[in-house]
């Protein structure tokens, strides 16, 4: 048995809670409120993503490196691609790079709506 076990990711952003009801609608589960700054999404399947309050919080600027700009992405397995980003959208994810090569490449790259990157990936 490992030593370390994986338990969560934690997210920065300006509002914790919009955040977390933003993922929460776009994957499922339940919302768990700690505080004002500090919120857990309990995915099916076992898995939790946790969202903090961070003043000042910059959103990254994808897909730039060189000012160490990507805090995070998170990837997403979809079955139906279209279905996916019309549901992403109309939660007020903004598409950064929809340009999948026809399907050939697999994934599109959207941002949240506290500018963290994620993608939207054929499963």
């Amino acid at each position: 048995m490992a030593v370390v076990e994986y338990c969560l990711v934690a997210v920065d952003c300006p509002e914790p809670d919009a955040l977390a009801e933003f993922y929460r609608a776009l994957l499922g589960g339940e919302v768990k409120k700690y505080d004002d700054d500090w919120y857990d999404l309990y995915l099916p399947g076992g898995h939790r993503i946790a969202f903090q309050r961070a003043p000042g919080h910059r959103p990254p600027n994808w897909p730039r490196a060189d000012d160490n700009s990507q805090q995070l992405h998170l990837d997403f397995h979809v079955k139906d691609m279209a279905a996916g980003e019309e549901l992403a959208l109309s939660l007020g994810a903004v598409p950064l790079d929809l340009d999948d090569g026809d399907g050939k490449r697999g994934f599109r790259v959207y941002a949240d709506p506290a500018g963290h990157p994620f993608c939207l990936c054929q499963a």
